[in-house]
């Protein structure tokens, strides 16, 4: 509570992490449940809690080895579905029952990126050994719809590994790997309206991009970060830097800008 006394806590066991990088996925809220994705190498299974008390609502278990991406919760034609990312499957539960309601294949090992979904598409991608960006249409999806016309694109050059895409004012951003080198896209069809454009002064990228007020924001481990204007052509709005390593994805909230580097936290805001 608000005095700092803990309400309630739930044993997992132990998560026995690939190559000892460490956790990575975030549990998310909606309504009155906290659901919890527990990829790794023992017995992976996704969860779904009491927010007020820590009862287990359902526990559905999946057929994957250790990932680091965070669900997320979208509604479909009315429907609230949970998706997640997965080495070996993307898949959608029902989020009252944990029902299983559709899968579909093409994602490699090590996958990081957070889906993310809009007008009844979610955009997925992994970039590690596969290197795959999927757009799957989910509207009506049932069962299995690997290789079918729900996978509207897919594409293997210039996909992210550790941030995850942006789409933003109906346009798709994704970096290369962890480098600072940007695409972008059209979320509907795949095509490239530009890119891979260098970002200039960024050495390594862990942060995933964000944007507001009609520019992006992306922000490199070497603690430079670029602006650039949102839209279909690439133009560099500013570049800054800052004394410090960033892994973290920046928090934007209202006119303020929130940035965890190695050392300090950051707020940046609009000076009036």
């Amino acid at each position: 509570d608000l005095e700092g006394n803990v309400q309630w806590q739930k044993e997992f066991g132990q998560m026995n992490i690939i190559y000892d990088f460490g956790e990575g996925a975030t549990p998310i809220i909606y309504e009155d449940t906290v659901i919890v994705n527990w990829d790794h190498e023992g017995e992976s299974f996704i969860i779904a809690l009491d927010k007020l008390t820590g009862e287990e609502i359902w526990r559905q278990n999946r057929d994957e080895t250790t990932t680091w991406s965070t669900p997320i919760v979208v509604d479909v034609d009315g429907k609230i579905q949970i998706i997640t990312s997965g080495n070996k499957r993307t898949r959608s539960y029902d989020w009252k029952s944990g029902q299983l309601l559709w899968e579909a294949g093409g994602l490699g090992i090590n996958t990081i990126p957070t889906p993310i979904f809009k007008d009844g598409i979610v955009y997925v991608a992994s970039g590690y050994t596969k290197k795959m960006m999927q757009a799957i249409r989910v509207t009506d999806a049932k069962g299995d719809i690997t290789g079918t016309d729900a996978i509207i694109w897919q594409q293997n050059k210039n996909v992210p590994y550790t941030p995850s895409l942006l789409l933003y004012d109906d346009v798709l951003y994704g970096l290369k790997s962890n480098k600072g080198i940007l695409s972008c896209y059209d979320p509907k069809s795949g095509e490239v309206y530009y890119g891979p454009e260098r970002l200039p002064g960024i050495k390594g990228v862990f942060a995933s991009p964000v944007a507001a007020n009609g520019k992006v924001y992306l922000i490199g481990r070497n603690g430079t970060s670029i602006v650039i204007k949102s839209g279909r052509s690439y133009e560099v709005i500013a570049e800054n830097f800052l004394d410090d390593k960033f892994d973290s994805s920046p928090a934007i909230a209202e006119n303020e800008m929130y940035l965890r580097g190695h050392s300090y936290l950051y707020c940046v805001r609009e000076q009036k």
